[in-house]
């Protein structure tokens, strides 16, 4: 059975490099994977989309149908609520509670919307909130709360059995190995709670 699974986020925020890290991850565990992107401005704080499906079967397309994402990782709480129409009825939003205005919000054209959570709440089986922004920090670099968001994923869909902590130091440069391990641990710590 194909697993469909939606990463979100603004540019900048690392979804890219979660989604390549989980890709390696599941082709290497023997999974046909297929990973897309889509990303507009996303050097200026637009949107980013990846999506990654895999199966121990053949996949033959990379693109996610509305309805049918086991999973929705959001980076930013919009963005969980943007791609909400992904997600299928019995599936899984996991929200990094941090809030990045868009452009429209920066200018006063329009205000970040009040009960974003309690929304994507209402539409999803199950929610993990969990301020991996803050957690990253605490790690000692914001730029790690993708790969924390990353182990949270990992946890949910069942996927430990791989080594993750061998992907995430084939995948980031050396010096920032170690960081990013221990946020991989800290975001599967989070999904098992």
């Amino acid at each position: 059975m194909t697993k469909n699974i939606v990463l979100a986020g603004v540019g900048g925020q690392g979804t890219i490099l979660a989604a390549k890290m989980l890709t390696i991850g599941l082709l290497e565990e023997g999974y046909d994977v297929k990973m897309s992107e889509i990303h507009g401005m996303s050097q200026r704080g637009g949107d980013v989309v990846s999506q990654v499906r895999y199966s121990t079967d053949k996949v033959y397309s990379p693109v996610i149908e509305k309805g049918t994402a086991d999973i929705v990782v959001a980076f930013e709480e919009m963005e969980a609520l943007r791609n909400l129409p992904f997600l299928k009825p019995e599936g899984t939003v996991v929200v990094n509670t941090v809030r990045i205005p868009s452009m429209t919000v920066l200018t006063g054209a329009e205000e970040y919307p009040d009960g974003v959570l309690e929304e994507i709440g209402k539409a999803a089986s199950k929610v993990i909130t969990l301020d991996a922004t803050t957690m990253a920090e605490e790690l000692g670099n914001v730029k790690a709360a993708n790969v924390i968001l990353l182990g949270t994923l990992i946890q949910s869909m069942g996927l430990n059995d791989i080594d993750w902590a061998s992907i995430v130091r084939k995948t980031v440069k050396a010096r920032f190995a170690d960081l990013n391990v221990k946020a991989l641990e800290r975001g599967m710590e989070a999904a098992a709670k």
